[in-house]
């Protein structure tokens, strides 16, 4: 007789995604399943467009999940846009600003690049410089980069490309619900963000918003599927190629999440009820509440980090507020501490790639991951963890240090 598997063993994860699902996001998941034209689920996908407005700080009419992990946003808006020849500006400053331009090039675009060294970000006005001399017809920017820990300001080339006519897109993923996105201020045509990080949803859902510049490229574009298709559908396809993905064309997807309900795939039901959920959660916190949380747990963790005489690997005003990236001190083996850490203490943190793989750890304050008992238990696991293959650490400082910094933030709170 075959015995049961094993429940998977409880982690505590500090990772810059996933993050940890909220409590709330997991009861919802288990709620009965609906059929995706009930008017019960299609309430509920016109509440989930109602918040990602909110969320993306935006008047677009156009916001809605793509189902499919981030990458499948980055590539439904890019797939949607960009016609072989088109000039694309990618300004990259760590792994997924290389990833904007792998989707790019795959839809037959003209690349242009600028790039910086790995934990640094670009001064706005070079790319605006830039700009200039390509006068791209799209730009597309990644806003919180996981790979190096820092943050791109984005007003000013929103400004730039509104002015030039390029189409603005921005990868959202790891900053959405944990820092300032301001899509209408910022001149963002196209956003995409992800579930798995601040939203504190499981992956498996991109969220995205676009406005009427976007959507009028898009309806240039638009075909309707031959087996669903009317004859009025027939007569209004777009004057442009068709979109090249099936799956990923927004004009297909703009039908399915418009009242006309177009089928074009069947919903993700599980994964929209925790969408609807998370961002319920969000909204109740309140979004400045929430970016205001997400700096104080960083704080606390950098307070234990250099207390324990570690390393910042980015500590300049571009420092991403959820990531943190720690060098890894000399003669230890990077994956060796954090092996330990995880099958010791059940604690997760990540690596990097690239020209820093084996040089930092990335540590996650995320979401619902971004609790003072997280980040005193990582930093609790790490020092543990270090001390055990002998590495050359103040010993006994990290914890302390952070519940100082708390304590100290409760006593202020009280006015003692």
């Amino acid at each position: 007789m075959n015995a049961d598997p094993p429940l998977l063993a409880k982690r505590t994860i500090m990772t810059p995604g996933p993050a940890e699902a909220d409590p709330r996001v997991l009861r919802a998941m288990s709620a009965p399943i609906l059929g995706q034209f009930d008017p019960s689920f299609t309430a509920m996908m016109n509440d989930v467009m109602a918040s990602l407005r909110k969320i993306f700080r935006t008047a677009n009419h156009w916001a809605f999940p793509i189902d499919g992990t981030s990458r499948s946003g980055l590539e439904a808006v890019l797939c949607s846009l960009i016609q072989p020849g088109d000039k694309v500006f990618l300004p990259i400053f760590g792994r997924f600003g290389q990833l904007f331009m792998e989707i790019a090039e795959r839809y037959g675009a003209e690349i242009f690049t600028l790039k910086c060294e790995w934990g640094h970000i670009f001064d706005p006005q070079d790319i605006i410089e830039e700009m200039k001399k390509i006068r791209p017809r799209i730009v597309a920017v990644v806003h919180g980069e996981t790979s190096t820990g820092c943050i791109q300001p984005l007003k000013d080339i929103g400004k730039a490309c509104r002015e030039m006519d390029s189409l603005f897109v921005v990868d959202a993923v790891a900053t959405i619900a944990g820092t300032e996105v301001n899509v209408d201020d910022w001149y963002i045509d196209a956003a995409i963000g992800g579930t798995q990080k601040c939203l504190s949803v499981p992956s498996g859902m991109a969220p995205i918003t676009y406005n009427e510049r976007v959507e009028k490229v898009v309806m240039a574009r638009k075909k309707v599927e031959r087996g669903i298709a009317t004859t009025d559908d027939q007569k209004t396809e777009g004057n442009q190629p068709p979109i090249i993905s099936n799956y990923f064309d927004l004009s297909q997807l703009q039908d399915y999440w418009s009242p006309r309900r177009l089928n074009h795939h069947t919903e993700a039901t599980s994964m929209l009820y925790a969408l609807h959920e998370g961002l319920k959660v969000v909204l109740e916190e309140g979004l400045e509440e929430r970016y205001s949380r997400h700096r104080f747990h960083e704080q606390a963790l950098l307070t234990g980090l250099k207390a324990m005489g570690l390393s910042l690997y980015v500590e300049h005003e571009a420092k991403l507020p959820m990531v943190t990236c720690v060098k890894i001190p000399e003669h230890v083996d990077g994956e060796a501490v954090r092996r330990l850490m995880l099958q010791q203490f059940g604690v997760e943190i990540a690596s990097s790639f690239g020209p820093l793989q084996g040089k930092i750890w990335r540590i996650g304050t995320m979401g619902y991951s971004c609790r003072r008992e997280n980040v005193l238990f990582v930093l609790a696991a790490l020092e543990a963890s270090l001390s055990y293959y002998g590495a050359a650490i103040s010993s006994g400082k990290a914890v302390q240090t952070a519940l100082q910094f708390y304590q100290k933030e409760e006593m202020r709170k009280e006015g003692v």
